[in-house]
């Protein structure tokens, strides 16, 4: 069903950066494909998943890692 994954480092970006090129970049990807965004960002375990319900797109996976976290995020038509 994934049609590509693309990875956007946002590592040592703030609030609201790391949705802000996430927006830009999934706008020029496919329908179906999807986003690899790496964040830092205290502030982005609340706003991904905010931005994904706004927008319409899908949250397939959110994974803590030591320093940083992983969103999958798949485009919406």
């Amino acid at each position: 069903m994934t049609q590509e994954t693309e990875t956007l480092d946002a590592l040592g970006l703030l609030c609201p950066l790391p949705v802000l090129k996430a927006r830009k970049r999934l706008k020029s990807m496919p329908a179906g494909s999807v986003l690899r965004l790496l964040a830092d960002d205290p502030a982005a375990v609340v706003d991904v998943p905010h931005f994904c319900a706004e927008s319409g797109h899908e949250l397939v996976a959110q994974q803590d890692m030591s320093d940083h976290q992983v969103y999958l995020i798949r485009k919406s038509a």
